[in-house]
């Protein structure tokens, strides 16, 4: 078990009134990480520490950003065990997705140092004679990170790295569900030698996150916000944003499709919809949901999904056995799953595999036969319960794929690689994958959602553009005349 303090300008302390809050292990409810319970009153504290020393951060040059950086993603990997360990007691996960974390979390800083030097502008032409108008940007201030615990490494990375880089201090705060997890990767960038006050942390009881995030939000020193979660927090989130006029970056929750033509390669979209489907036991934003196959191919498909999905490893990730499907995050998750469950097997669909769970250990479920009616075609199951949905044709996979509130990612198979392709054009989300699986991502890449996944990109150039102010400067080189 972890004790967890505060990271604020450098300095681990502990919250106000010596108050703390205890995660425990999913599978066993023995307490994995007892940590600070942030106040309102100590989350002004490390945004003040962070608008301190953004006085100098914000005019660093882009050489030492990057070298802090590349230092930050060695220092990451080093801590692959306490990952590891962290995230197996924390929120029940693999070996094999906290190593997947840490890869692509390290790829994410060295990254962002690779940006420190296209924060550029450009000369605009102006109507104005002799003078010289720029297009600059600039960093923006104090940025607070908020992260969830699916994919707590990356995602947790993802928040802080590019408003480094682009030469803003940061605020984290960490989720109630993997404070430790969340803290080793601050405890990275402090390693690496960031200076004091430019990357913070705290964690706070779940009971006050509200409170402590709008102090947050609140302070004039925070310029930028960037959640990813769930959209009804992000709902809350966005609305506090609006109250305090603080642009705001939201990756939100999805319901993916992966839709199969009738010239589908079976086998590969078997590989995809198995891989999407249920790495991290489907607790992530990108998961496959809904698989959306044409009637000629279905019975194959299914047949063949339901075999590769029944005989996928299940148990304990703290043990020594390699597993793909660990504990999911609470019985919450049980509950839910198992509601979509009985709701669609009461109104006429089929369950090919899995089924109800009666603990955090819940086996790769699929249901075939799946019609708008039942409650599993809407809702995000996030967890590892999927369901096909038959279609005739072309145009009715599009419209099923968009027949949802989310719009997150999306994956569509088919040999025709044009008119794959002109499917994936029209499905309404921010990513499309055409023959490869829902879940991909890729550091430089701009990721991000529409409709009820959110709004704004992180990744590469898009990642600038969120964390910088674009000003508009002119230099008057010759005298200039004046109408009075």
């Amino acid at each position: 078990m972890s004790d967890l303090s505060m990271l604020i300008n450098g300095l681990k302390l502990p919250a106000e009134n010596n108050a703390t809050f205890e995660r425990c292990n999913p599978l066993d409810g023995t307490v994995a990480t007892r940590a600070a319970a942030a106040s309102p009153a100590d989350a002004v504290r490390a945004v003040e520490a962070a608008a301190q020393a953004f006085k100098t951060w914000g005019d660093s040059g882009p050489g030492e950003r990057r070298a802090l950086l590349l230092k930050a993603a060695e220092m990451l990997e080093a801590r692959l065990p306490q990952f590891i360990e962290a995230m197996a007691a924390e929120t029940g996960a693999t070996g094999m997705w906290a190593g997947f974390n840490v890869m692509l979390a390290a790829g994410i800083v060295r990254e962002a140092a690779a940006l420190t030097t296209m924060v550029s502008g450009e000369v605009i032409p102006s109507d104005v004679p002799g003078s010289l108008a720029m297009g600059i940007r600039q960093p923006a201030g104090v940025v607070l990170g908020i992260a969830p615990w699916n994919a707590p490494i990356i995602l947790g990375v993802r928040a802080i790295a590019t408003p480094l880089a682009c030469g803003n201090t940061v605020v984290f705060k960490s989720s109630e569900n993997c404070p430790r997890t969340h803290q080793l990767i601050v405890e990275a960038f402090v390693d690496a030698g960031f200076p004091p006050g430019v990357v913070n942390s705290i964690s706070n009881a779940p009971a006050d996150a509200g409170a402590v995030v709008e102090a947050m939000v609140a302070h004039p020193a925070v310029r930028r916000v960037n959640f990813t979660g769930s959209t009804r927090v992000g709902r809350i989130i966005a609305q506090t944003c609006a109250r305090y006029l603080k642009p705001v970056v939201l990756e939100l929750g999805g319901k993916a499709p992966l839709v199969l033509l009738d010239d589908a390669d079976i086998d590969d979209a078997v590989n995809a919809a198995a891989f999407g489907s249920f790495a991290n036991s489907g607790q992530i934003c990108m998961s496959t949901e809904r698989i959306i196959v044409d009637r000629k191919i279905a019975d194959e498909f299914v047949r063949k999904f339901a075999a590769k999905a029944g005989a996928l490893p299940l148990g304990d990730p703290r043990k020594p056995e390699p597993v793909v499907l660990g504990s999911v995050i609470g019985m919450a998750t049980v509950h839910h799953c198992n509601a979509l469950i009985e709701d669609a097997l009461a109104q006429g669909a089929t369950l090919v595999c899995g089924g109800k769970a009666g603990s955090t250990l819940m086996p790769a479920t699929v249901l075939d036969h799946v019609t708008p009616k039942m409650r599993i075609y809407h809702e995000e199951t996030f967890g590892p319960v999927k369901c096909v949905v038959r279609v005739n044709g072309t145009q009715e996979a599009i419209a099923c794929a968009n027949d949802n509130e989310y719009g997150l990612a999306a994956a569509v198979f088919g040999r025709d690689i044009a008119r794959a392709f002109n499917v994936a054009r029209k499905i309404e989300s921010g990513i499309c994958h055409v023959n490869a699986p829902t879940v991909h991502d890729e550091a430089q890449m701009p990721f991000g959602g529409v409709k009820g996944s959110g709004m704004g990109r992180f990744g590469g150039k898009a990642g600038i553009a969120e964390f910088t102010d674009l000003r508009w400067i002119t230099i008057q080189t010759t005298p200039r005349h004046y109408p009075f």
